[in-house]
C-alpha cells in the first residue's frame, strides 16, 4: 500500500486536510507505547509504594473505594471503547470521523455524570456487594471514600476518549505518556498526605481523583494540534449506532468480569478466610502483574491494534493472518521469562512496595502468595489479548466477548474449587486455567473463520517457554544465598531483583539467541547498534 498524496488532492478527489496521516513504523509505534508504558508502571510501582504506607485499615478501605468506579471503568474507558470506536473510525472518511467524535463524546460525557450521581448515592450498596458479611474492611470509610473518588469514572472516560482519537490515528506517544501525569500527580498529593495527613481518608481519595483530572489534561493539547479536538454534542450520526451496537456485547463480558470481581473482593474481604491487609496485598500483586502485562503483552497489542483494524477494513486476510502470528510470537516470546521471573522472585517483587520498611507481614505473604500464582497466567492472557483484538478489529465483537464472559465464569467457579483449597496462590492458578480454556476457544474460532496453524505457534512457545523455565532457575540459584524475602528490606530486595532477574534475563536471551528461538537475534542487535551510537 503506498503513502498518499499530500501536496494535493489524492485519486479520489479528497482535499488534502482529509488524506490520512501516512502509517508510520509499527516497529516505532510499539516501542513509543512500551516506553510510555515502562514509565506509567514504574510510576505507578512509587505510587504503591507510598499507598503502602498507610496502615491496612485506611488502605483496604481505599482499595475497596476505587474498585467501585473501576467496575464501570472497562465498558465506558479504556476496553469498549478502544476496541469498538477504533475499527468504526477507521472505515469513515475525515468528515465523517469528527462528526462521530463529536457524537460519541457528547454520549459517553452524559452516561458518564449520569452513572456519577448515581454511584455517589448508592455507595452504601455499592459497597455493601464488595464486602462480606463478615468484613474484615471498616465499611463506613470505605462508603466515605467511594463517593469521592466516583468522579474518576468522568475524568478516566474523557481521558479515554482522547486516547481512541489519538491512538486510531497513529499518535501514540502522548497517550502512552498520559498515565505518567495520573502517577505523577498522585504521587505529589500522597508525599503531601504522608508528612501532612498520614491518617486522611480525604488526601488519600483526592490522590486518585485528581490524577484522573491530570492523564486527561496532558492529552488536550497533543488532540488540539492534530484537529482531533472534538467539541461535545448531543447530536445523531448514522455511525454512532454501530459503535453503540459494537460496545453492547462488552456488557456482557464486563457483567461477567465484574461478578469475578465481586466474588474477589467478597472473597478478600472475608475475615474467617483472610487477615486484614488482603485486599490491599491483591492490590500490590495486580501492579507488579499489571507492569509487566502492560509493558510486554498490551502495549504491542496496543500499538498494532490500528493496523489489525485497518486490514480488516481493506479485506487483506492474507496480511491480517501473518500480522496476528507475528505479534503472537512476539508477546509470547517476551512474556515468557517475565512469568518465569515473577514466579522465582515474587516474594522480593513485593518486597520493592515496603518503601517505609513498614509493610505488616501478613500483607507481605498474601502479596507473595497472589503474585506468584498469576505468574502462571501471563503467558495464556498474552495469547488471549492478541487474539481479542483481532476479532474486534474485524467487527466479531460477539464471538469474542461471549468467549471472555464464559472464561469469567468459569474462573469464579475455579476460585470457588482452588481457594479454600490452596489459599491465595489459588487465584493465580485459576486464572492461568481459565486463560488456558479462552485461549483454545479463541484459537478454534479463528482457525474456523480465517484459518491458522496452531503447530507452529504451539512449537514456539513451548520452546519458549522452556528458556523461560531455565532463566527462572538460574535466578533462583542467583537468589538463593541471599536472606528470604520479608517486610523491611527493601534494598535487599532491590539487589536480588537486579542480581537474580538480571542473570535470568541475560540466561534468556542468550540462550534464545544461541538456539535461534524467536527474535532474540533482531532484540541483540538492536541492542548493539543503539550502543554504538
Amino acid at each position: 500500500m503506498t503513502a498518499p498524496d499530500l501536496e494535493g488532492a489524492n485519486a479520489e478527489g479528497r482535499a488534502p486536510s482529509e488524506v490520512p496521516t501516512p502509517p508510520r513504523s509499527a516497529a516505532r509505534n510499539t516501542l513509543i507505547v512500551m516506553a510510555g508504558t515502562l514509565g506509567s508502571r514504574l510510576s505507578g510501582v512509587f505510587r504503591q509504594q507510598l499507598i503502602n504506607g498507610f496502615g491496612n485499615e485506611l488502605l483496604d478501605a481505599f482499595t475497596i473505594a476505587s474498585r467501585i468506579p473501576n467496575l464501570l471503568r472497562e465498558l465506558l474507558a479504556e476496553g469498549a471503547l478502544v476496541n469498538s470506536f477504533i475499527p468504526i473510525y477507521k472505515s469513515l472518511g475525515e468528515t465523517d470521523r469528527r462528526a462521530l467524535a463529536r457524537a460519541f463524546s457528547g454520549a459517553l460525557i452524559g452516561l458518564n455524570l449520569v452513572l456519577m450521581v448515581l454511584g455517589i448515592l448508592a455507595a452504601p450498596f455499592l459497597v455493601g456487594l464488595l464486602l462480606s458479611s463478615n468484613s474484615n474492611v471498616d465499611t463506613g470509610l470505605a462508603i466515605y471514600m467511594t463517593r469521592l473518588v466516583m468522579p474518576f469514572l468522568t475524568l478516566i472516560s474523557l481521558a479515554s476518549i482522547a486516547m481512541g482519537l489519538l491512538n486510531a490515528d497513529e499518535h501514540f506517544r502522548e497517550s502512552s505518556f498520559a498515565p505518567v501525569a495520573f502517577n505523577a500527580v498522585s504521587i505529589v498529593i500522597l508525599l503531601i498526605a504522608t508528612v501532612l495527613f498520614p491518617h486522611s481518608a480525604t488526601w488519600l481519595s483526592l490522590s486518585w481523583l485528581l490524577g484522573g483530572l491530570a492523564q486527561l489534561l496532558v492529552q488536550l493539547p497533543a488532540l488540539g494540534r492534530y484537529g482531533l479536538l472534538p467539541t461535545p454534542q448531543l447530536m445523531r450520526h448514522p455511525a454512532l449506532g454501530r459503535v453503540l451496537i459494537q460496545m453492547a456485547p462488552f456488557t456482557l463480558t464486563t457483567g461477567a468480569r465484574q461478578v469475578l470481581n465481586l466474588y474477589v473482593q467478597r472473597l478478600l474481604s472475608n475475615g474467617a478466610l483472610f487477615s486484614p491487609g488482603a485486599v490491599s496485598a491483591y492490590a500490590n500483586a495486580e501492579t507488579l502483574f499489571s507492569m509487566v502485562n502492560g509493558l510486554f503483552v498490551i502495549s504491542p497489542a496496543l500499538a498494532l491494534f490500528p493496523r489489525f483494524s485497518q486490514r480488516a477494513a481493506e479485506s487483506d486476510w492474507d496480511g491480517f493472518k501473518a500480522l496476528t502470528y507475528s505479534t503472537l510470537r512476539t508477546v509470547t516470546f517476551l512474556a515468557a521469562p517475565a512469568s518465569a521471573l515473577l514466579l522465582a522472585l515474587s516474594g522480593y517483587a513485593i518486597g520493592i512496595f515496603d518503601l517505609r520498611g513498614n509493610m505488616p507481614p501478613d500483607r507481605f505473604e498474601a502479596g507473595t502468595l497472589i503474585l506468584g500464582g498469576w505468574a502462571l497466567a501471563l503467558i495464556p492472557w498474552a495469547i488471549n489479548t492478541v487474539l481479542l483484538r483481532t476479532f474486534y478489529a474485524r467487527q466479531r465483537t460477539r464471538e469474542a466477548v461471549v468467549v471472555s464472559a464464559v472464561g469469567f465464569l468459569f474462573e469464579v467457579g475455579l476460585y470457588r474449587l482452588l481457594v479454600p483449597a490452596l489459599g491465595l496462590f489459588g487465584f493465580g492458578l485459576a486464572t492461568t486455567l481459565a486463560g488456558l480454556l479462552v485461549g483454545v476457544a479463541l484459537l478454534y474460532l479463528y482457525g474456523r473463520q480465517l484459518g491458522f496453524a496452531v503447530p507452529p505457534l504451539a512449537l514456539h512457545v513451548g520452546r519458549v517457554t522452556g528458556l523461560a523455565v531455565i532463566a527462572g532457575i538460574v535466578a533462583r540459584l542467583v537468589a538463593a544465598p541471599f536472606p528470604a524475602p520479608g517486610p523491611g528490606h527493601l534494598l535487599l530486595s532491590l539487589l536480588v531483583l537486579a542480581l537474580a532477574g538480571g542473570a535470568g534475563v541475560l540466561t534468556y536471551f542468550g540462550l534464545a539467541a544461541a538456539l535461534n528461538v524467536g527474535d532474540a537475534r533482531r532484540y541483540l542487535g538492536a541492542v548493539r547498534r543503539r550502543l554504538g551510537r
